[in-house]
């Protein structure tokens, strides 16, 4: 949670039709901007690099390519993080499903350090995400949950340091300055947008290398030329959604698909997570298809963010065939994934 002031500077008070001009003119999309699907809720694609450059670091890779630290390093677990070497295959989690919740304003889900902006488009303009890596509240500095909104931008703002930051000085021998004005030792960065709940903001940093982790005091923190591309686009009253959803399910082509992250704050995704999984994937299983849950259970064991498609399972659909329907497919569900825990 920052504190600031003013210091100087004014307020900042598409299904494409491809017979149609875009009156956005653009003849490419930007990097992190994606037509709304027509059917379903994925976006994006997922690619590999092969590294060219000695100098490359992980979060080099990470930065040209709309991530964040711990999205790259969970899907690159075998990969140096300072030197991943010359010639080294690297896997770019570009791929997202998209949050289960309204999509209007912004929708922030700090379970993947990931912020979704859906901004409104005029007639004929084909409806759009932008979405961009953040960083977040770390431990004991949690960022808060719930609907808000934007209530003003400010550009150049001064950073007051709260009195959890002097207390911390104080306990190193330092002396906290009363005032940081706007430059490069400012951690709000250049811009920042204040948020409904008080004291909380989006805003950018003076430590990049940040984005993609758990490490500020409970604002959002996004990259500068992140902020920067929304910042004159969010007017106030901007909707802002903040939400927890470590497990998201995706359907493209009837295919149901998981994309999973660890939990905020715990090892591992508990029963009650799972079981609830499994509930929502029933609910959209018209086909009744024998999931396996055992590689679900799996995939959120490792959750590293990957999308994964979930396959049936071919040995329950076979004593399907040879057995009558004697159990709903949710029990069919629940005990064969207990299967996988005892």
């Amino acid at each position: 949670m920052w504190w600031f002031r003013f210091w100087h500077g004014p307020l900042s008070p598409w299904r494409h039709n491809p017979t149609q001009p875009d009156t956005t003119q653009e003849t490419e999309w930007p990097k992190g901007h994606y037509p709304l699907p027509e059917e379903g809720n994925i976006i994006g694609e997922a690619d590999t690099f092969i590294v060219k450059d000695y100098d490359d670091t992980l979060i080099d890779i990470a930065r040209r390519h709309n991530l964040g630290y711990l999205e790259m390093i969970r899907a690159n677990p075998e990969v140096s993080i300072w030197v991943p070497g010359v010639g080294t295959e690297v896997t770019i989690p570009g791929r997202f499903i998209l949050p289960n919740v309204e999509r209007t304003g912004i929708v922030i889900n700090i379970a993947e350090l990931r912020l979704y902006y859906y901004p409104d488009v005029k007639n004929g303009e084909t409806p759009r995400v932008e979405t961009y890596p953040i960083g977040i509240g770390r431990e004991g500095f949690d960022t808060p949950l719930g609907v808000t909104e934007t209530t003003m931008n400010i550009k150049n703002p001064a950073w007051y340091p709260p009195e959890s930051v002097k207390r911390e000085a104080e306990a190193r021998g330092e002396t906290a300055p009363s005032v940081v004005p706007p430059g490069p030792d400012n951690p709000l960065g250049d811009h920042a947008i204040i948020l409904g709940f008080d004291g909380y903001l989006i805003h950018g940093t003076n430590q990049p290398d940040g984005i993609g982790m758990r490490a500020s005091r409970g604002c959002i923190r996004m990259l500068p030329k992140d902020i920067e591309s929304i910042f004159d686009r969010i007017p106030p009253g901007t909707q802002v959604n903040i939400i927890n959803q470590p497990i998201k399910i995706g359907w493209e082509g009837g295919q149901p698909l998981i994309q999973a992250f660890p939990p905020l704050g715990e090892e591992e995704h508990s029963m009650t997570a799972l079981t609830e999984t499994m509930t929502r994937l029933n609910q959209y299983n018209v086909d009744n298809v024998n999931l396996d849950y055992e590689q679900l259970s799996d995939v959120l064991s490792l959750s590293n963010g990957l999308i994964t498609p979930l396959h049936p399972n071919q040995e329950q659909e076979q004593e399907q065939e040879q057995e009558p329907q004697r159990h709903s497919p949710e029990e069919k569900s629940i005990k064969a994934f207990m299967k996988t825990w005892i």
